[in-house]
Parts: structure tokens; C-alpha cells; sequence
């Protein structure tokens, strides 16, 4: 029986997101579905708390993501793959709720829980001093507010290629757009990043003068 127990396990986590996805949509095989939570929740979260700037917000529309996947997931086309529909999903959401938040004249960027989104910046950052770290956590403070004055469009390809490493032909697939044009948003994108940080770090180089002379947001936006 254990045997048995053992290599159905062994079963389903060797099928792909795509195969897994497939016995949610036609058997809707829980087991399946809840492996495919488990492989994606951490990112599709990530994702979401950087596009909406609020972490317990972006922990809310993660579940949602998850809610809306089982509820289409007779939409699924089994010939594509299912990372792409999945951002695709979460990207929406995170759209509509941006938009919500915009008629509501609310703004994330002062919303009570910067805090928590800045503990997850903490975390991601790794020095060798506590000085070091202090400054890389302010630096990435910085780059945060940034990136969420961004427009939706600029946002949303920096923070796939950037935080989520996605190749520029993915990124293309989830935004249904060209390549060349994403390629084109990353560039405006860092442009106008780096013109809402000059003056913020030309501040502190006066303050610090060690401090970076030249920026590079590439190089400050944290995967």
C-alpha cells in the first residue's frame, strides 16, 4: 500500500504544468490543481505585490489568481503553455485593481503597508555588513517608489523581465504584443526610472559622498 501511496506521488509531481493543468480541466483533479498552486504561488504573488505596491493586497489578488484559474479552466488551450495563460490571469487583476484603486483617487504609494513590502525587499537583499545592507535597502526603497509611478505598461515589463526573469519572447507571449515592442518598453521604461532617481540619489551622493555616482536601474532593480 505504501508503495502504491509513494509512486502516485511520485506520479504526479513529475507531470508538467501543462499536463497538470489538463486533469484540472477535464477530471478537475484537485491534487493536480493544488500542485500547480504550490509550484507558482510564491511568484504569481511576488508579481502582484510588485504591480500593486501593497503587500497584503497583492497576497489577496494571488489567491485570486488561483480562484479564477480553477473557475476558467475550461479556457485553458492545452497547446499553450500554462505559465503563459497563468500571468496573463494574475496581470489582469492586477490591472483591474490598479484602475479600481485610480477611480478611487488612492494612491499605493502611501498606503499602510509599505512596511511589509519593504521587509520583502529585506529580504531579497544580501550584504556583507550591516552598513552595506542598510544602504542597498534604502537604494531599494527608492527604486520601489519609482517603479510603481511607472504607467501599467512600462511597470509591467520591467518587473517580468527584471524581478521575474522572463525571457523577452515570454514576456511577449503573456502581453500578446511583439517582441521588438517589449524590448522598446524595457529601454523607456529604465529611461524613465532613471530620470524620477537622478535627482532623488544626486541627493545623497551630497549627503553620502560615497555613494553611487552613475545610476543604472538595471542594476538596482532586485530579482
Amino acid at each position: 500500500m505504501l508503495k502504491l501511496i509513494a509512486s502516485e506521488f511520485s506520479s504526479l509531481f513529475s507531470l508538467s504544468d501543462e499536463q497538470a493543468m489538463w486533469r484540472v480541466q477535464t477530471a478537475e483533479d484537485h491534487r493536480a490543481f493544488a500542485l500547480l498552486v504550490g509550484r507558482w504561488e510564491a511568484r504569481i504573488r511576488q508579481l502582484c505585490v510588485r504591480m500593486v505596491g501593497n503587500l497584503h493586497l497583492g497576497e489577496d489578488l494571488a489567491q485570486e489568481t488561483f480562484v479564477r484559474v480553477f473557475a476558467k479552466r475550461r479556457d485553458f488551450d492545452a497547446s499553450r503553455k500554462f505559465s503563459t495563460w497563468l500571468w496573463r490571469i494574475a496581470l489582469n487583476l492586477c490591472y483591474d485593481e490598479l484602475r479600481r484603486l485610480h477611480r478611487r483617487s488612492e494612491s499605493s504609494l502611501d498606503d499602510e503597508n509599505n512596511d511589509g513590502l519593504a521587509a520583502l525587499d529585506c529580504l531579497l537583499v544580501e550584504s556583507s555588513t550591516p552598513a552595506a545592507r542598510l544602504v542597498e535597502q534604502e537604494e531599494a526603497e527608492l527604486v520601489r517608489q519609482a517603479l510603481l509611478l511607472l504607467p501599467e505598461m512600462y511597470r509591467t515589463v520591467l518587473v517580468l523581465r527584471h524581478y521575474e526573469n522572463l525571457k523577452l519572447r515570454e514576456i511577449a507571449d503573456i502581453l500578446e504584443i511583439p517582441e521588438g515592442t517589449v524590448n522598446s518598453r524595457i529601454a523607456e521604461a529604465l529611461s524613465r526610472l532613471t530620470r524620477q532617481l537622478e535627482p532623488k540619489f544626486q541627493e545623497r551622493k551630497e549627503r553620502e559622498p560615497k555613494s553611487p555616482k552613475r545610476i543604472d536601474p538595471k542594476e538596482m532593480l532586485i530579482v
